[in-house]
């Protein structure tokens, strides 16, 4: 459920408009994922880290304070990816496993949904938008699949840090889509709230980096001895 209502509110938010909104909600889940660490799981973090989470805090309240109301596209996008992340540390599955059970938990309600739109409810498979859309709507689903198994597998196979700093490279791009592709408004205030979290987010990636790289020497000189 927790994933169905992020890809919802994501596919919702990009075909209303709100491009630039969604790439801050994927930039702010990393730093969700490090509160959650802490409020659930215990986690203790550094001073450091709890500079970088003050600054993405920051960032979002100038946001808040700047539209008039919170960036709920983008909290909601977070908090939702987040506590879906969290579910998964907790249960242990294999990641294709578990990614196949949940798109099976979800197909009959998914089917009924399309049923429903087709008769008379905003539907798109039987419009006038021929069968090429119809079949890349259909096979969009591949699009977001094979990228989730990718990651699950690939990281096993690099550092976390590496992990991290990688994923934001998807925000990233939807911000550039957002405001040079669709023409969605960038004003010096939103410019203003997203430089405090890529702040909080450049904090919290380099410390993680500086002592990844401090653990590997000494860990090599454990090795030898």
């Amino acid at each position: 459920m927790l994933l169905a209502f992020n890809w919802g509110l994501y596919i919702w938010a990009v075909n209303a408009g709100h491009v630039v909104e969604t790439s801050l909600g994927y930039f702010i889940n990393p730093l969700v994922n490090v509160v959650l660490g802490v409020l659930v799981l215990h986690e203790r973090l550094r001073r450091l880290q709890w500079i970088a989470v003050g600054c993405a805090a920051a960032g979002v309240a100038w946001l808040t304070w700047s539209a008039g109301s919170p960036p709920w596209i983008a909290l909601g996008l977070a908090g939702s990816f987040g506590l879906y992340g969290l579910v998964r540390k907790l249960v242990a599955v294999d990641p294709v496993a578990g990614l196949g059970l949940e798109s099976l938990y979800l197909f009959l309600p998914a089917l009924g949904y399309v049923l429903w739109a087709e008769l008379g409810h905003g539907g798109g498979f039987t419009g006038d938008w021929g069968l090429g859309i119809g079949l890349l709507l259909v096979f969009g689903g591949a699009v977001t699949a094979v990228p989730l198994i990718g990651f699950a597998y690939g990281v096993r196979r690099i550092p976390l840090s590496v992990v991290g700093l990688l994923q934001y490279i998807a925000p990233t791009l939807q911000l550039l889509l957002g405001v040079w592709f669709f023409r969605e408004p960038f004003d010096a205030s939103r410019a203003l709230g997203f430089g405090a979290i890529w702040l909080g987010l450049a904090i919290y990636a380099g410390e993680g980096l500086w002592r990844s790289r401090r653990r590997a020497p000494a860990a090599s000189g454990r090795a030898v001895g």
